[in-house]
């Protein structure tokens, strides 16, 4: 399979190429701003694989320049995408009046603009693939009747944004036989969680949520379209 993931430097992104790269044949192209930690990555799955299968593209998803001119790059390396996997995301933790208009904006371009723009510009790949699949990485806090927390306001509503494009694009791409799925996370040991919860101690780890992705990429998306799947081990 040929898999473009978002994010892919560090946390559940990074463990989410590495396995993908264990399995033979795969091609993984994998997106983040830090060029230094991506080309690691690369050369960590030389290593452990003895193969060449990541392909890091170093760019800022939220740039319009970049992403006009993404296809074409991909493009030299694949010749189809059977799998886009929109993991990148951005969080401010503040008291919803002291939120500003420039980190509500980043928020939401990271979390939601980038995801929208990048399936567009990935849709011709994706046609060519032969099941093709988007899956966006959503949050338990995106979804209705969770529990809420202060300081999330941003971050929460992104991800329910998320969700419901996620909805509205396995509609209008059935046609293409492209599958658009959100999975719900929930609490995962990242930099991102600390960002939210300081204090607390996620259930599991960036490798272990990376193994049930992986997994739902290859088999489970298939029972699935347009729908947000919760992925928690605690019920909210």
């Amino acid at each position: 399979m040929n898999i473009l993931i978002t994010g892919a430097s560090n946390g559940i992104g990074y463990y989410v190429a590495k396995k993908f790269a264990a399995i033979p044949s795969n091609k993984i192209i994998a997106i983040a701003r830090n060029a230094e930690k991506l080309n690691s990555l690369k050369d960590e799955i030389l290593f452990e694989n003895g193969n060449d299968s990541l392909i890091p593209l170093a760019l800022d998803l939220t740039d319009s320049e970049s992403m006009d001119k993404l296809h074409d790059r991909i493009a030299k390396h694949i010749s189809h995408l059977d799998v886009l996997i929109c993991n990148a995301g951005s969080i401010v933790n503040k008291p919803f009046e002291t939120v500003s208009k420039q980190e509500l904006k980043q928020v939401y371009e990271v979390n939601v603009f980038a995801p929208y723009q990048l399936t567009q510009t990935m849709l011709p790949l994706l046609r060519k693939g032969e099941q093709p699949q988007v899956i966006m990485i959503g949050s338990m806090g995106g979804m209705n009747g969770t529990v809420k927390f202060p300081g999330l306001s941003a971050y929460s509503s992104s991800k329910g944004a998320v969700a419901i494009l996620a909805e509205c694009l396995a509609e209008e791409l059935k046609s293409d036989n492209i599958r658009v799925n959100c999975l719900a996370l929930g609490a995962v040991n990242t930099n991102m969680l600390k960002m939210a919860f300081p204090d607390y101690v996620a259930p599991h780890e960036p490798a272990e949520m990376a193994d049930f992705i992986v997994e739902f990429a290859i088999r489970g998306s298939r029972f699935f379209n347009g729908k947000t799947i919760p992925v928690s081990s605690t019920t909210p």
